[in-house]
């Protein structure tokens, strides 16, 4: 039964609920003025960095210092998604989203203590890549690298797409496509042309752009509501008007300033916040090629620890620049971001699931005065371009240097370079054309629909490059069957997700019990136990991996005989040879460093020749 408040006059017409339809001049002056700024750096870092070769295109040259490193690292992790879903998180549900970032924190410091030596040591560019040196084959590095370009379309590209879509079509009423494909266009101008250098150091300007804007729609956020205590008296009080009675729908939850909550009953429950959680993360900060490829183009091991000491304390942010605006955001405008009616949530946002994904954006345009406007929407669009770069460039790494190198093993380095730029402008492309279907299939908390989704896929795929790392027995059988195993287990789960979505609040639920009763982070816990085992298992039961494939490449190893007595500190030209050694005679990536170690090269050429 309805209570017998009527409808807020305000909710009925959707377009009302941002009725700002332009932009002031002056926030138009401060979007140009930002991208202007942007396209500046991006050409300034093309000329000051080598781009000729594939080291300097995909890695930047290896000559990064600690600072663009560390704010690469976090404006590729915080994209759009990041502000308009753990705002929307903040809004739902409280303060439990934070633990994501929190758990973060200690993740990339494990990448730069104890991932990063070894990578340096195998000399490689990308992940996949990895693998098949440790292991040996070539099915893993293919299977890998599909599946690395598939969690990228399904979780990043699209996710970003639609949070960055969402903030420029409810809040600046512009046309959608033209807006994205304008976006787009500005972005793929600087990947394509400047490679990974002009990625990093625009993503440097992106993350003091995004502190700058965030922090200042904090303070304005926290002085509307009066401080921490009135978010925390206001936050419980702020129900929306029309709602059903004698339930719980529309009414904020009693643990919403808790992090760690009740492990049966709630929506994350503490164990797999402190375990289920930490395995996906795991593969994002240590094994993921948008994140370690940043660290790969550091100078030296100092510098990649500096910058992932810096993103660790950028890090604490997140709770009070996004998920506690949120918050604010439900207590000022409860009826439209706390909406509780299917219909209602229909008529405001198109989402009969909920609307809390509009919390940021409804906060930055009705609180900012003019011109603060125009510096947060450069913000949004910073975040979502920075993430957009990222994932572009390592995903056109990926594709050249471990699809297209398998079809083509002696292709020139100019082949691979014009192969690199031709995929970031089809991705584009495919970006433009996914955003329909990722409007139509979004749920109520964006951030959430990502988690679930990482938690599926992505724990297989973390083990098995930690057994490979820590573990010198781990061989390729064990390590192919851990995969397909934990993945097939995975996607089967991921299915029935999509086939039995969540009942919307009030309504019976008749899903099964393997997706009712089984929290997402616990099924990441028992996907990563079922996958080990299976390694663990298969690599006993069959023969040991050869020295060659253990040699410089595991943590114990990885002081093996370097060519070089620096090798395994520095990401020095000689760490680039990894990447052809092991196909055919080192042809391709030699060329690009010839000039500075033509006599070394000679003997590494000499010897895998023999």
């Amino acid at each position: 039964m309805e209570t017998t408040s009527s409808t807020p006059s305000s909710v009925t017409p959707p377009w009302d609920v941002f009725p700002q339809k332009t932009l002031d001049s002056i926030d138009i002056a401060v979007l140009v003025l930002y991208f202007l700024f942007v396209l500046a750096v991006g050409l300034w870092s093309m000329w000051k960095t080598q781009r000729s070769t594939v080291k300097g295109y995909f890695l930047a040259g290896g000559q990064m210092v600690w600072w663009p490193v560390g704010a690469s690292l976090f404006a590729s992790n915080v994209g759009s998604g990041h502000f308009i879903g753990l705002a929307g998180s903040g809004a739902a549900s409280g303060i439990a989203a934070t633990a994501y970032e929190w758990n973060g924190m200690f993740c990339v410091l494990v990448l730069a203590w104890l991932f990063l030596p070894i990578y340096i040591a195998a000399g490689v560019t990308t992940m996949p890549e990895y693998l098949r040196k440790r292991f040996g084959g070539k099915r893993i590095q293919m299977f890998l690298a599909i599946l690395y370009l598939f969690i990228y379309i399904f979780t990043k590209i699209s996710v970003d797409m639609y949070a960055g879509a969402l903030f420029i079509q409810q809040a600046l009423h512009w046309d959608l496509y033209i807006a994205v494909a304008g976006l787009l266009a500005i972005t793929a101008v600087y990947t394509v042309a400047g490679g990974l250098a002009a990625v990093i150091y625009t993503d440097a300007l992106q993350t003091f752009i995004m502190l700058i804007g965030a922090v200042t729609l904090m303070v304005f956020s926290f002085v509307e509501v009066g401080g921490l205590e009135g978010l925390q008296t206001k936050y419980f009080d702020a129900i929306p008007s029309t709602r059903k009675e004698n339930s719980s729908c529309g009414l904020p939850r009693e643990d919403a300033f808790h992090i760690f909550r009740d492990p049966v009953n709630s929506d994350l429950p503490w164990p797999g916040v402190l375990v289920g959680m930490t395995i996906p993360s795991l593969w994002y900060w240590c094994t993921d090629q948008v994140i370690v490829q940043r660290s790969l183009a550091a100078k030296n091991l100092s510098h990649a620890k500096g910058g992932s000491l810096m993103t660790s304390y950028l890090k604490i942010l997140p709770l009070f620049m996004m998920v506690m605006p949120g918050m604010i955001s439900r207590i000022l405008f409860p009826d439209l971001v706390a909406c509780a009616d299917a219909e209602i949530c229909r008529k405001i946002c198109g989402n009969p699931s909920g609307c809390s994904d509009i919390a940021y954006p409804k906060l930055v345009i009705e609180l900012l005065p003019v011109g603060l406007r125009g510096l947060m929407m450069s913000v949004m669009i910073a975040a979502l371009m920075s993430s957009l770069t990222s994932i572009f460039n390592s995903a056109s790494t990926i594709f050249t240097m471990d699809l297209w190198k398998h079809f083509r093993p002696r292709c020139s380095e100019w082949e691979l370079m014009i192969v690199g730029r031709v995929f970031v402008l089809l991705l584009t492309v495919v970006s433009i054309l996914w955003i329909p279907l990722v409007q139509a299939g979004q749920g109520g908390q964006l951030f959430i629909y990502i988690q679930s989704i990482s938690s599926y896929l992505q724990p297989p795929v973390a083990m098995v490059f930690i057994l490979g790392c820590f573990w010198k027995r781990a061989n390729e059988k064990g390590a192919f069957w851990g995969l397909v195993i934990g993945l097939l287990l995975g996607v089967i789960r991921l299915v029935l997700d999509f086939i039995y979505p969540e009942p919307q609040c009030g309504e019976i639920d008749l899903r099964p019990g393997v997706v009712k009763y089984m929290h997402y982070l616990y099924f990441s816990m028992v996907l990563a136990a079922i996958s080990t085992l299976t390694v663990l298992v298969v690599s006993m039961l069959t023969e040991p991996p050869s020295e060659e494939m253990i040699s410089r490449l595991t943590w114990f190893t990885r002081g093996d005989l370097p060519v070089k007595k620096d090798l395994a500190v520095s990401p020095s030209p000689d760490a680039a040879k990894g990447v052809c050694e092991a196909e055919r005679p080192a042809l391709q990536i030699d060329i690009s460093i010839a000039s500075e170690n033509s006599s070394n090269d000679n003997k590494l050429m000499f010897s895998d020749r023999l």
